[in-house]
């Protein structure tokens, strides 16, 4: 019996399910039929966790996001190979100087109810993110406009309150039909939208999507986000034909046996995500810039990359990934265990390392301790619940933690973690950096709007993180779908979104 077989035996036992298995190990499971006909079976895509909310004005978590970015439609989207933002609802958009743009709308679109889209729609949206009466959690997105008026029908003209970059990344917010864009929250997903889905039903555990009509086309499957919280039981789904698509849900390790099961296959791209290493710098010895390049010395990227994710991450020269229209490239972090011993070794450091109680993300974290022992540091390493690891983080109650960014999209992100001005509570700077020129670079790119200069400016962002290393750029894991026959042609983007659910062929 091969592992998966064990593993699809043990989930199996746990649940109370049956998979019948003939002798040989690799035959494929019998089919679930209790959904009707394989044809008219919706598309099942694996989620580890529920969405808290499908009202696009309050989704904050990784499933409610991207759930209700299949709802909903912004006048921007992201390119899924370069992040770069493309027109989605907008025909066109036309910068009029530094601080003001006009949108024009793609014609004949329609929400979900038929009423058509129109420049009001535009507008009420755009107050009604930035309203405290609404209190949506994305208003930062439209801080920096002054004001957005319609300009007929078919246009709308937003006015800045100072240049910024970021005006057409940020347009990638939800339209809502002027009526409904300031209503009371409905979390179950029921406003009306432009999107490839609306919401047929949502119980505990499942969000049933169904096709409609919209700038992409109509899709062709009806589509259902499962949450399976237990990792063997989403092996034991795909398996069994009941599930379509897993997509960054399983650990690496049992990746080779899922692809060697009839049915399924294994498909991966390069992610627009980062994996860091964050450090307390304002106190203490990790204050020295020589300290922090020794403990970065001490990481082997690439074994860790090959081994404990399988083959399934690149090691992290940069902050921005390669993909990026804001990458500049730079020569790789050395592994040089010898110069990081020169220096740690002798120094007493005894530091803690946060992480959280993902078992995966606990051994990296312990993988990466034990290399530190070997260079003559030593760090406890303290898996701690979501909740308690931000709090301590913004706390500062910390010596060194590994975290993530799962989508780097905007550059302009980098602000809230790097800026001065965002120390905790005021962002997300919880290392405590205060550097000058990386605030001044910050600004910069917040600030213009031309594409090339931007890049230009992070170019040089990327040159001074690196030699003041105040976060450590480990790796960027690829995006991984595990995926069955009717989904084949299912493509992870780059920053791991599900729009391709809507080109799937019928």
């Amino acid at each position: 019996m091969h592992a998966l077989a064990f593993i699809v035996m043990m989930a199996a036992a746990a649940s109370g399910l049956c998979c019948q298995r003939s002798g040989n190990a690799s035959a494929a499971p019998e089919r679930d039929k209790s959904a009707g006909p394989e044809a008219e079976r919706p598309i099942e895509l694996i989620v580890s966790n529920d969405a808290d909310t499908l009202d696009p004005r309050y989704a904050v978590d990784l499933v409610g996001l991207r759930t209700t970015r299949l709802l909903h439609a912004g006048l921007m989207r992201l390119d899924p190979d370069t992040l770069a933002p493309i027109p989605y609802l907008a025909e066109g958009v036309e910068w009029l100087g530094e601080r003001a743009v006009r949108v024009t709308l793609k014609r004949d679109l329609r929400f979900h109810s038929g009423a058509p889209l129109t420049s009001r729609d535009v507008v009420a949206t755009l107050r009604a993110f930035g309203s405290p009466a609404v209190g949506a959690r994305h208003a930062r997105a439209v801080e920096a406009i002054a004001e957005a008026r319609e300009d007929g029908d078919g246009a709308v003209l937003i006015t800045l309150k100072r240049p910024h970059g970021t005006l057409l990344t940020d347009l990638e917010l939800p339209i809502l039909r002027a009526d409904e864009a300031s209503s009371p929250p409905r979390p179950d997903g029921q406003l009306d939208g432009l999107g490839p889905y609306a919401v047929a039903e949502r119980a505990r555990g499942a969000i049933t999507l169904e096709p409609r009509a919209s700038v992409l086309g109509r899709a062709a499957h009806r589509v259902v986000i499962r949450a399976v919280h237990d990792e063997n039981a989403r092996a034991l789904r795909l398996t069994a034909g009941r599930s379509d698509i897993a997509l960054n849900v399983l650990a690496h390790g049992i990746l080779p046996a899922l692809a060697r099961e009839p049915g399924l296959t294994v498909t991966s791209r390069a992610g627009a995500n980062l994996t860091y290493l964050l450090a307390r710098v304002d106190r203490g010895p990790l204050a020295k810039v020589e300290v922090r390049r020794a403990l970065a010395q001490a990481i082997d990227r690439e074994t860790i990359a090959r081994t404990l994710l399988g083959g399934y991450a690149k090691p992290a020269n940069t902050l921005i990934p390669p993909m990026h229209w804001a990458h500049h490239e730079l020569p790789p972090l050395p592994y040089a265990p010898v110069d990081a011993r020169a220096v740690l070794a002798g120094a007493g450091l005894h530091v803690s390392l946060l992480t959280s109680t993902d078992r995966s993300r606990f051994t990296l974290g312990r993988f990466v301790a034990q290399q530190w022992a070997d260079a003559g540091a030593f760090a406890d390493v303290q898996p701690l619940e979501l909740g308690t690891l931000i709090a301590r983080l913004n706390a500062g109650d910390f010596d060194l933690a590994i975290l993530q960014i799962p989508e780097l999209a905007e550059p302009n992100v980098l602000r809230v973690f790097l800026h001065g001005g965002s120390i905790p509570p005021a962002g997300s700077n919880r290392g405590r950096v205060r550097d000058p020129e990386v605030d001044a670079l910050l600004d910069e790119g917040q600030r213009l709007t031309d594409r090339d200069a931007r890049r230009a400016v992070y170019a040089k962002l990327e040159v001074r993180l690196r030699e003041r290393l105040y976060v450590v750029p480990l790796w960027h894991e690829d995006q991984i779908a595990v995926v069955g026959t009717r989904a084949q042609a299912f493509a992870p983007s780059a920053e791991g979104r599900w729009l391709s659910l809507a080109a799937l062929p019928p």
